[in-house]
């Protein structure tokens, strides 16, 4: 796969590794936001149709992102905490019951299951990676293996940590969560689009997924996947398009009790998003093009070389085998933190720091000359040790 800077508008002076912070616009998404935009000029244009079809697109291209079999169990969300929202809303907790989250977890998918457990009186377990980084990838997740017992109502967290990339062996939690009667809830803000995730291997019980970071969509716009565990659900939001039979315009008024089926009944309210809803399609389209594999291949054999420099300065990055290659840590001494965020902006580099990581995320755009902005910070502050 070659570069494909060329389908954005990024400033070739500036090295964007953060994809994880927020993606840059793909041109052609952008061009279906300003048709979108022009839409509205005359709204005695836009049918009733027009609030379904594009909602039905998406469905149909997540659904074959993910291999979630199933189109009608994806719906549109606003961001990460609605759809999570939307399970704990769900989940029944009582006196003595467990969470299971892991360590320094984004906060959207940690404050709803820490607001009911306290609600509930049940106990919000999380699990902290280990402190050696001798096997850390493989301890932690033993350690969230080992977490999960009869107590156990929910499993949360993401396919790869935010923060560091440290992948999480969700095949064999899914196992663990079978034999408690958990359910495993995914946010997938941090690897759907740009690692492979397949529903119908992991069967997670929701997938949730903010549009604006690795699926390259716009902001204030998700996907969410709801299993069976949640057909019979209570939304947490009562709009008239969850609604059955909503596609009638004319007969709104009779109000009915029964939801859509599927995953509609946990659709945000005005999702028939005539801007975001064409830019999120072009996206879904160009990212189906690439392939989420290629995508890791063409990051993980750009960044190798620099790796293995900056591993060699004594700096801990986590084994290729317990890691993604779109998004992976690199360890900071304290004290040498400051010295890096002066490196990374005199050489144009933007990288996120998180807790005591530099958060790499590079994608299809970035380019041999990106990398050596990094490596040239990198250089500039010496070993980690020194």
């Amino acid at each position: 796969m070659n570069c494909q800077k060329n389908k954005f508008l990024l400033n070739k002076k500036y090295a964007y590794l953060n994809c994880a912070y927020m993606a840059p616009q793909l041109k052609k998404v952008e061009k279906a936001g300003r048709k979108g935009l022009t839409k509205k000029r005359q709204p005695n244009l836009i049918t009733p149709d027009d609030f379904f079809h594009d909602l039905n697109t998406i469905k149909m291209l997540f659904s074959e992102l993910t291999n979630a079999g199933d189109k009608n169990r994806i719906t549109l969300i606003p961001s990460a905490s609605y759809g999570i929202a939307n399970v704990v809303n769900n989940i029944s907790l009582t006196k003595g019951d467990n969470v299971v989250v892991a360590g320094d977890q984004f906060p959207s998918n940690v404050y709803p299951w820490m607001n009911a457990c306290q609600a509930q009186q049940a106990e919000l377990k999380i699990v902290t990676a280990p402190e050696s980084t001798e096997n850390r990838g493989k301890i932690w997740n033993e350690k969230i293996l080992n977490s999960i017992d009869s107590k156990t109502k929910a499993v949360a967290l993401g396919h790869v940590h935010w923060a560091d990339g440290t992948l999480f062996e969700l095949i064999a939690i899914r196992k663990k969560c079978d034999e408690v009667g958990a359910a495993l809830v995914i946010d997938g803000t941090q690897s759907v689009g740009a690692l492979p995730f397949d529903i119908q291997e992991i069967k997670p019980d929701a997938l949730i997924v903010a549009a604006y970071k690795w699926l390259l969509g716009p902001y204030s716009v998700g996907v969410a996947y709801y299993g069976e565990r949640f057909d019979q659900g209570k939304p947490i939001e009562q709009n008239w398009i969850n609604r059955l039979n909503s596609e009638n315009f004319a007969e709104l008024v009779n109000y009915r009790n029964e939801y859509q089926s599927g995953a509609d009944r946990y659709g945000v309210g005005e999702r028939s998003n005539f801007i975001l809803n064409p830019m999120l399609i072009e996206s879904f389209k160009q990212i189906l093009q690439w392939q989420p594999a290629n995508i890791q291949e063409y990051c993980k054999n750009l960044m190798a070389p620099a790796i293995e420099e900056i591993r060699s300065k004594g700096y801990y990055i986590e084994d290729e085998s317990q890691r993604a290659s779109h998004l992976f840590g690199i360890k900071i001494p304290t004290d040498k933190m400051d010295a890096l965020a002066k490196a990374l902006k005199n050489h144009k580099v933007s990288a996120s720091i998180r807790g005591s990581f530099l958060r790499v995320s590079p994608h299809v755009y970035n380019d041999q000359r990106d990398v050596n902005k990094l490596l040239r910070a990198f250089r500039s502050i010496g070993r980690a040790d020194s």
